[in-house]
């Protein structure tokens, strides 16, 4: 169990290696949820994308444009397991 000093401030500094096993980078956010009986659930923020920022993702990636019909074959190899 690792056990963290709180400053007059109120602001604890975790350890280099509980922010490796949470997966926390300098910059990142962290959540914590309230539980009963005093604890806290503690875990790495992750950002929630939007269809927004998915849609042109992969825009400007490609000069090629794909039909219909070789999308839909590429999605048949998927499904098939070949490439």
């Amino acid at each position: 169990m690792t056990k963290l000093t709180v400053t007059a401030k109120g602001q604890v500094t975790f350890r280099k290696d509980v922010l490796q096993h949470l997966g926390i980078k300098p910059g990142d956010k962290i959540e914590l949820d309230l539980l009963p009986d005093g604890r806290g659930l503690l875990k790495a923020a992750r950002p929630v994308g939007t269809i927004r920022s998915f849609i042109g993702l992969l825009a400007g990636r490609t000069r090629k444009v794909a039909t219909i019909e070789e999308i839909n074959e590429a999605i048949a190899r998927g499904w098939a397991g070949k490439k």
